[in-house]
């Protein structure tokens, strides 16, 4: 499958991949965001839910596992799963019923859900850099393969208000 790396050199440039990312999602799929406590995630997805129409905060939902929001016809769900005692737990709170056609999933910690959460259409690794973070992106689906075709031409550009849209 394919892979992308870039450069971001704030959180600016970290919430306008979001919003780019939003922008190659529109349909739905499932994300998986890696990196380290502090590397950018869920700035990330607040970019992405911002491009999308969001005006509230968007927190880490580190003690309720979940977030969901709902952008027009597109249901959102945000997870972290960094305090995910036993994958087990997902299943107990439903889930499954989360990854439904036409979601977007974006999950932090995804290897916390090990055997519970489906395959990632595209994966995100996060890291420090000595200026801003690195972001390396992988497709692991035809999904993937789009909404990656779709950075890499378009570029990762500012959020665009619901006006320019």
């Amino acid at each position: 499958m394919s892979e992308y790396t870039l450069q971001l050199a704030d959180q600016d440039a970290t919430e306008a991949l979001g919003a780019t990312l939003a922008l190659a999602l529109q349909g739905g799929g499932v994300v998986y965001l890696h990196g380290d406590l502090g590397a950018g995630k869920t700035t990330l997805v607040r970019g992405l839910l911002h491009q999308l129409g969001h005006r509230g905060a968007v927190k880490s939902p580190t003690y309720t596992l979940v977030e969901p929001y709902q952008m027009g016809p597109l249901r959102i769900y945000h997870f972290d799963l960094y305090r995910l005692g036993d994958p087990e737990e997902l299943e107990l709170m439903g889930g499954r019923d989360y990854f439904e056609p036409g979601t977007l999933s974006l999950i932090e910690w995804p290897e916390q859900g090990t055997g519970y959460l489906p395959m990632a259409d595209l994966g995100l690794q996060l890291r420090y850099a000595q200026q801003g973070r690195s972001v390396h992106l992988q497709a692991h689906s035809p999904l993937g393969e789009q909404a990656l075709t779709y950075i890499t031409t378009q570029g990762v550009t500012k959020a665009l208000s619901p006006e320019e849209l």
